[in-house]
């Protein structure tokens, strides 16, 4: 599938907490902003349960004392606030909620005003009570005075964010979430959930508006290079045949062609070699107006630079033409379908996606590409007998194929770590040492069996693997950035993890996932603004809304964590 990271599925427990929060390159937007889901694995028990009850007195010596004392004349002001609080509670487990704020009014009313402990909890009750009406401004009002009296009370500050939500006011409501979930130590699912969904509601607000307005950004050759080499049978990433250069071009090597007549097509043919690549939508474009008889070819490979600069609206109804053309040449209409398909995962319409891969396959069953494509779609969906089967065509297709070959390992890998079967881990293991001695000239194949390394615990192999990786493909920033997160791991290095993710980034600039990883880590090491810059270049650099998403979603959590401690003196714990 042409995704633009490569396909991974979840990983499974037993990783280190910033490893749970990239899970190394999975294109599908993360469910949890990483300053959340770092701290899941250390939660033992997860508190359930509603928050509705009103609370007892703050001063239980009192509040006892008050209970079961008669009210005489000579009570302190105290005792009787904390005599009518006592009654609210009453009327409030009796389900008068009226009555129970009257209560809880006239406790706040008589209360000393130095005594803010017992006064943020009457605050707090009332708010309660206004919260079983859905008077959501009073619960706000009602809350944020018990804040202000005692701003560590975490139900104060839960029932406050549950209100601000309901008001629509969703970035003040991660604010207070986030103290609580700092307040729990990350134990309580239910603040955690809403975390959660702020979060993603957040992040897809903020990207569907930013990737709309977004400026187009072509990625770096390596990234274009890599995406094209994921196809065997993609007739327009093919160099340009003999009779489209001029003769005294064809036994010159090392240089660029000339075409021979005045196509669009066949100029931007000519530019993909040259990788001079922001030229090459024009030309298709000029070749697509003059109706030239490269039509086809030239709708096909303009979609495709349109999807790999983020401009799916715009690759669309090129990929649905060339699609329709029952005349043009079936590995066209299959491309076009594999590369509409992925389209459709990455915008999360996995039923549509899967019909074009069926297509594809329909139209084109001799066509590698698309049981080679439709396998990571299956992984991705979780059905890894189904990914199995199509690797397994591709490879009898093509023999050849070493790509499939190591991700059809790593499926199997999967489906034995997941479902805790060692010996089929071992034989998929074994599958591994095969792929990279058969086909020792690929990339992909040891950065696959480094992660599954990773994932047993064999850290000095999997280093080895990397180090394979960069010795085949010293451009590939990717590697640089997996390698990182394993000395983290594996050593817990820091400088050292941190030195091979700017290494990535001064290798590749517009490298998304290296400028991600380093946010993640900052939010670690409590170098929010840090983090937040990090996540800010990523988000420029997104090639998906859905990617977008998941990044403002990491960036929210980050600024979040910066208002909370500016506000509360709260952080979470730190590497």
């Amino acid at each position: 599938m042409a995704a633009s990271k490569p396909v991974e599925p979840q990983s499974g427990g037993g990783l280190p907490r910033w490893q749970l929060a990239l899970l190394l390159g999975a294109p599908v937007a993360l469910g949890l902003g990483a300053a959340y889901l770092w701290q899941r694995s250390r939660a033992k028990e997860k508190r359930a349960g509603e928050r509705k009850t009103p609370e007892g007195s703050a001063s239980p010596v009192q509040g006892q004392r008050a209970a079961t004392q008669p009210e005489h004349e000579d009570m302190s002001p105290l005792d009787r606030a904390q005599g009518a609080k006592n009654k609210g509670n009453k009327y409030f487990k009796a389900g008068k909620y009226e009555q129970a704020i009257q209560c809880y009014t006239e406790a706040i009313s008589l209360c000393p005003k130095e005594q803010k402990s017992d006064l943020s909890t009457f605050y707090q009750n009332r708010a309660a009570a206004y919260e079983q009406q859905a008077k959501w401004t009073e619960v706000v009002q009602d809350c944020s005075q018990a804040v202000e009296m005692n701003p560590r009370y975490v139900k104060a500050l839960f029932r406050r964010a549950k209100a601000l939500e309901k008001l629509d006011k969703k970035k003040e409501c991660l604010e207070d979430v986030t103290a609580v979930c700092i307040l729990e130590a990350f134990q309580n699912q239910q603040s955690m959930l809403l975390a959660d969904k702020v979060l993603k509601q957040l992040g897809k607000e903020k990207a569907k508006e930013k990737y709309k307005n977004r400026e187009p950004l072509m990625p770096s050759p390596q990234f274009i290079k890599s995406y094209f080499s994921s196809f065997t049978d993609d007739i327009i990433s093919q160099p340009l045949q003999k009779g489209e250069k001029k003769d005294e071009d064809k036994d010159k090597e090392g240089e660029a062609a000339e075409v021979t007549e005045s196509s669009g097509y066949l100029k931007a043919k000519q530019y993909m070699e040259e990788e001079n690549y922001d030229k090459i939508i024009s030309e298709c474009t000029k070749e697509i107006e003059s109706k030239g008889r490269h039509t086809a070819e030239a709708l096909l490979l303009r979609a495709t630079f349109y999807l790999l600069i983020g401009n799916a609206t715009a690759a669309q109804p090129d990929l649905d033409k060339v699609i329709n053309m029952q005349d043009a040449n079936v590995k066209l209409r299959a491309n076009a379908l594999i590369k509409r398909g992925s389209m459709y995962m990455q915008q999360q319409q996995p039923q549509l996606s899967t019909q074009d891969f069926n297509m594809a396959a329909e139209i084109d069953p001799r066509n590698a590409d698309v049981y080679h494509h439709r396998g990571q779609l299956k992984i991705l969906l979780d059905q890894v007998e189904e990914a199995v089967a199509d690797f397994d065509e591709c490879i009898l297709l093509r023999p050849d194929s070493a790509l499939a070959q190591a991700q059809k390992c790593f499926a199997l890998y999967r489906q034995a770590y997941t479902g805790n079967n060692p010996s089929q881990v071992q034989t998929a293991m074994d599958g591994f040492e095969d792929v990279i001695r058969r086909f020792p000239k690929c990339a992909e194949g040891y950065a696959l069996y480094a992660q599954a390394l990773t994932d047993q615990q064999q850290f000095g192999k999997a280093d080895e693997m990397y180090d394979k990786c960069i010795e085949l493909e010293p451009d590939n920033a990717t590697t640089y950035v997996h390698k990182g997160l394993l000395q983290l791991q594996w050593k817990q290095d820091l400088d050292m993890g941190l030195d091979l993710i700017s290494k990535a980034i001064e290798i590749d600039n517009k490298c998304d996932f290296a400028y991600e990883t380093m946010g993640t880590i900052e939010v670690q090491r409590g170098n929010l603004d840090k983090a937040i810059d990090m996540f800010n270049k990523a988000i420029n650099l997104a090639k998906s809304e859905m990617e977008m998403a998941h990044l403002y979603s990491l960036c929210d959590a980050a600024y979040a964590q910066t208002e909370v401690a500016r506000k509360y003196g709260l952080k979470p714990p730190t590497l």
